[in-house]
């Protein structure tokens, strides 16, 4: 049995983990649940159903919310409540689990994923951005080769295709030598709401209509992002990291249908595609049971009837976040930080009306353009260059 450690429980990630995980009692057992305690009774009942040993509050604020929730839920064993803005990196330093999932939102899983490699457990990563501000800090905090299994369901796909070849390279590795047979990764991109249309036509966007995502239901910011293609930029820089692939040589590619989630061609030229109905229970059950697969996670795909799916370019011209996302990471290990802020402030200042949608990504360049990165590469580097890139997206805003 492992013992299990989930940041954001109550989010998206950590909710569907905890559903896997509920319907897997006789493999997994929860040992801490962390949360920044906007929603305290679903997190106490989490606690309580699962039995968890320890309770992480971020804010402060709401640890006697969650005191309240957890006694009125009447767990067997009242948690231990750790609050404050460290509390994750508590639980994942010291809660000596075999698996810590991140499912945190924002540059705030940074510490706790450093911290969980340093821990030694292994990494179920759904934090995009402790790789995107501090891609090289977690490389050098890896305890042992192989540590990091993805939950994105991208870079699933792109780990469990490698399998069928030799690449002993990369932070999901569990032998790194050099030796690789992958010529490219294909990052397939559902293509978002405005697929096909041009640069003038996004002109008058609204964030109604550009939260209408055609396949998954997501947050607003990463559902924004998916309509201009920033998050597949940041899951660009992400594979570049996890799987030490040349920028150049990941390629996305439109798949509107979201069922072939990612692909690695391979020197011989044969193509490994990981296929499946869209459902993130699928990579999450992988990051917490890798290598082994757990059985009837999801419905797999259908055979019984007529069925087509399509591949097109990717239309750079309309939608230039991955090239810039390139360039940032071929400037600096902290340029993808900046591109990363910046978009944050963006989206925010959007959907809020105060920025025209084409002005998002039109923006963030400008923001990564102006960035002249110092010396020194830590975790205070990466926030600080990450306060100065706000600042600057505001300034370019002009709010």
């Amino acid at each position: 049995m492992r013992s299990i450690v989930v940041l954001g429980s109550t989010g998206s990630i950590g909710t569907q983990a905890l559903d896997v995980i509920g319907r897997n009692r006789d493999r997994f057992a929860v040992r801490a649940l962390g949360a920044g305690g906007a929603n305290p009774r679903l997190l106490a009942g989490q606690a309580a159903r699962f039995g968890a040993e320890v309770v992480g509050v971020a804010d402060p604020a709401a640890a006697a919310a969650v005191d309240k929730a957890l006694r009125e839920a009447r767990p067997a064993r009242m948690p231990e409540i750790v609050a404050g803005p460290r509390a994750m990196t508590v639980l994942a330093r010291q809660s000596q689990a075999d698996v810590v999932l991140n499912g945190m939102t924002g540059s705030i899983g940074l510490r706790p994923t450093l911290a969980a490699l340093k821990s030694g457990a292994q990494l179920a990563l759904a934090n995009k951005e402790s790789l995107v501000a501090g891609g090289a800090l977690v490389a050098d905090a890896l305890a042992r080769p192989g540590q990091i299994v993805p939950v994105d369901s991208e870079h699933s796909a792109i780990a469990q295709a490698l399998a069928s070849g030799r690449h002993r390279r990369g932070l999901t590795s569990p032998v790194v030598d050099g030796t690789s047979e992958v010529r490219r990764l294909i990052l397939t991109a559902s293509g978002g709401p405005f697929r096909g249309r041009t640069r003038a036509d996004l002109e008058g966007v609204t964030p109604e209509q550009a939260l209408k995502h055609p396949t998954w239901s997501m947050g607003p910011v990463v559902t924004v992002n998916s309509s201009t293609l920033v998050n597949k930029a940041l899951e660009l820089i992400e594979a570049a990291y996890l799987f030490d692939v040349d920028p150049q040589d990941i390629v996305p590619v439109v798949h509107p249908q979201s069922v072939v989630h990612s692909m690695v061609e391979f020197q011989d030229g044969s193509t490994i595609a990981q296929a499946s109905p869209p459902d993130m229970r699928l990579p999450i059950s992988l990051g917490l049971s890798w290598p082994d697969r757990l059985a009837d996670v999801a419905a797999p795909n259908s055979w019984d009837g007529r069925i087509a799916w399509t591949f097109e370019p990717l239309d750079s011209v309309t939608f230039p976040a991955v090239d810039l996302a390139r360039r940032a990471v071929a400037a600096s290990p902290l340029h993808p930080a900046v591109f990363n802020a910046a978009n944050e402030e963006c989206v925010e200042a959007f959907l809020n009306r105060r920025l025209g949608y084409p002005a998002i990504v039109e923006t963030v360049a400008k923001v990564v353009a102006a960035f002249d990165a110092p010396s020194t590469f830590d975790v205070d580097a990466v926030l600080g260059v990450e306060t100065w890139a706000r600042a600057r997206a505001h300034e370019l805003m002009g709010v």
